[in-house]
């Protein structure tokens, strides 16, 4: 898909677009404008002048070149302040630059890479970044609306002009694309409709990852689950004619089993809410209950193509929590895999529940370290809104390394307290070990301290993505609904542990 070439080439280059970078108050983005512009008789800089085009940040202009250069169409994009230009704001100007390139069709561009250049960043993070708007920025939500006959287009190729050396932008611009497109994976799992991705669905798609990478697979059914006494995942699932499924990956870049990092990913296909129902209104969106799966099996895609030498452990406990006449009620006592009891205050506290099982049979199968992800708890919306993810930790070197992969994928999280009371709150039902809904307070805090019990002593980190992992607006790399969300922080997290 992407090729290198020099800038002196850039003249040479058959493309339906062509796009350079402007820094706001500059005037040449290294002297190709001023080329282009010449080229152009003039047109160009007059044009920019008369719409008051000055690079502001993300802002595009487009100039159709009517046969004077080989690029049909000119392409400016504002980068905004260079003193500004962080990874960030490199992120929201490569994105505008990609929807512009997939709203008009392109088939083929051209990019001048070097104005976009601003002393700071190197030239392999600027190919990382733009790789990574191109794949994410392409995504669409797939509908099942009758078909017209018209082709659709897809970008085929993106040529770079630079004069840095190419080898190592191949590998940065490959590396993009692959973890664009590991968050793509997650967001269509996400975006399925429930009753096109059941448990079963869910597994398939772990079964197809693992064959494709060569990784080891394990699918435990319910009889499976009974025999180990997985209680609270079997609650869960007492609700609903679908089949659970503990799915297990296992991806191994060293020599020896040792060393594992365990990605727990709750599978929630559909959430009623069970017996606790929750209001019919918006109910539709429950489909993305399974975002903390998705964001595992997207990371799986990634490191399976990125090939760390780690390894990594996914565990995914997946059911449906609907209501029958088995459903599991408020008040009831089950007794996990770990061997705690809980008592269902809650029958919507239902995530916390599979988490436990799965959480436990993660330490079973040799994990070292833990993170959970899941779309937990209303909570943490009301507390954080749809930016922000929610995290608990007991370990604070695991914390700072999932903080510094979350930056470096751009994705935003935020410590909660674990403070002492809090884990009290826990201990205040009169029949069992456990409460699993101790009440509102500190809703999200509890939610995740609760998990953090089947950790136990093991380094662990929960994310609470109930907020990221679903948007009711479109966002500058992809439209409304599933995000993705926390699949390039887990990959990244991973590739640390080489």
């Amino acid at each position: 898909m992407f090729n290198i070439k020099a800038l002196s080439e850039w003249k040479n280059e058959e493309v339906e677009g062509l796009f350079i970078g402007l820094y706001e108050g500059e005037k040449n983005s290294s002297g190709i404008l001023e080329e282009i512009d010449a080229a152009l008789s003039g047109n160009l800089k007059q044009m920019l002048k008369d719409n008051r085009f000055n690079g502001k940040a993300k802002e595009i202009f487009t100039f159709h070149t009517l046969g004077q250069l080989k690029a049909k169409k000119v392409y400016v994009v504002g980068v905004g302040k260079k003193s500004e230009a962080n990874d960030e704001q490199l992120r929201s100007v490569f994105a505008s630059l990609s929807k512009a390139l997939h709203a008009d069709h392109l088939q083929n561009a051209a990019i001048i890479l070097d104005s976009f250049e601003n002393g700071e960043e190197d030239f392999e993070q600027l190919s990382y970044l733009l790789s990574e708007a191109i794949e994410l920025t392409s995504y669409k939500v797939a509908d099942y609306k009758e078909k017209d006959n018209q082709v659709e287009k897809h970008l085929e190729g993106v040529t770079l002009f630079t004069n840095e050396e190419e080898q190592s932008l191949l590998e940065e611009l490959q590396a993009g694309k692959v973890y664009g497109s590991g968050t793509n994976l997650a967001r269509a799992l996400v975006n399925t409709p429930g009753n096109l991705m059941t448990p079963t669905d869910l597994a398939k798609t772990a079964k197809e990852i693992a064959e494709l990478h060569g990784m080891e697979i394990d699918i435990l059914e319910r009889e499976d689950m009974e025999k180990l006494g997985m209680g609270a995942l079997l609650a869960v699932a007492q609700g609903t004619e679908q089949p659970p499924k503990m799915i297990v990956l296992k991806y191994q870049g060293k020599k020896e089993w040792n060393d594992v990092l365990a990605f727990v990913g709750k599978g929630l296909t559909f959430d009623s809410g069970g017996i606790s129902i929750k209001p019919s209104l918006n109910m539709h969106e429950m489909k993305m209950d399974m975002g903390g799966a998705a964001a595992v099996l997207g990371a799986m895609e990634i490191i399976g193509q990125m090939k760390p030498e780690a390894n990594v452990l996914a565990v995914i406990p997946s059911s449906e929590n609907l209501v029958n006449g088995l459903a599991m009620k408020p008040g009831d006592v089950i007794t996990s895999l770990s061997g705690k009891t809980i008592e269902v205050r809650n029958t919507d506290a239902e995530g916390r529940l599979i988490l436990a099982d799965g959480v436990t049979y993660a330490k079973h199968l040799g994990a070292d370290y833990i993170v959970d992800v899941a779309t937990l708890t209303g909570a943490v919306i009301i507390a954080l809104g749809e930016y922000t993810t929610g995290a608990v930790t007991n370990n604070e070197e695991l914390m700072e390394k999932l903080l510094y992969s979350a930056y470096e994928s751009g994705e935003w999280v935020w410590r909660l307290p674990s403070f002492e009371p809090y884990r009290k709150m826990l201990k205040t039902s009169d029949v069992a070990d456990l409460n699993n809904s101790p009440g509102r307070p500190g809703g999200s805090i509890t939610a995740g301290l609760f998990v953090g019990e089947f950790a136990g002593d093991t380094p662990w980190v929960h994310l609470d993505i109930a907020g990221t992992a679903w948007t009711s607006k479109g966002t500058e790399t992809g439209p409304k609904g599933g995000t993705g969300a926390m699949a390039r922080t887990l990959a990244n997290l991973a590739e640390q542990f080489e």
